[in-house]
């Protein structure tokens, strides 16, 4: 991957906060966090999300989530948006890998029932 297919914020030494780096895969935009999404971070990820969408119709997305240790509802109001406006324009939007205290609150509430949720990047990024 160049420095070039890098896109992103990263905030260093503040383990709390979002680091939100966007790639391309294979014609597939990989959307990579690291740490928390809320109420305070989830604008990064809104907009890295909203950013991917612009590359037009039947964009597919993956959302890497190895590296998010906690998420609210905000951060599932954005992925629930994202995964709708994707739908709609032909395309779509998979979680892969979320951590097991995300993947029980996604669970939980239900949002793993409308978005496609991979144990692995590999899974999510194959069809």
């Amino acid at each position: 991957m160049t420095e070039a297919e890098m896109t992103g914020t990263e905030q260093a030494g503040q383990p709390d906060r979002l680091s939100v780096v966007s790639t391309a895969i294979e014609g597939i935009r990989v959307i990579t966090l690291r740490g928390e999404i809320d109420h305070q971070t989830g604008a990064s990820l809104e907009q890295a999300v909203r950013q991917a969408a612009t590359a037009g119709p039947g964009t597919r997305v993956v959302v890497d989530m190895r590296g998010v240790g906690f998420m609210d509802s905000s951060g599932m109001n954005i992925l629930i948006a994202a995964h709708h406006d994707l739908a709609k324009a032909g395309g779509w939007l998979r979680l892969a890998a979320p951590t097991p205290p995300v993947l029980r609150v996604l669970h939980l509430v239900g949002v793993d029932a409308v978005i496609d949720c991979r144990e692995t990047l590999r899974a999510a990024l194959t069809p």
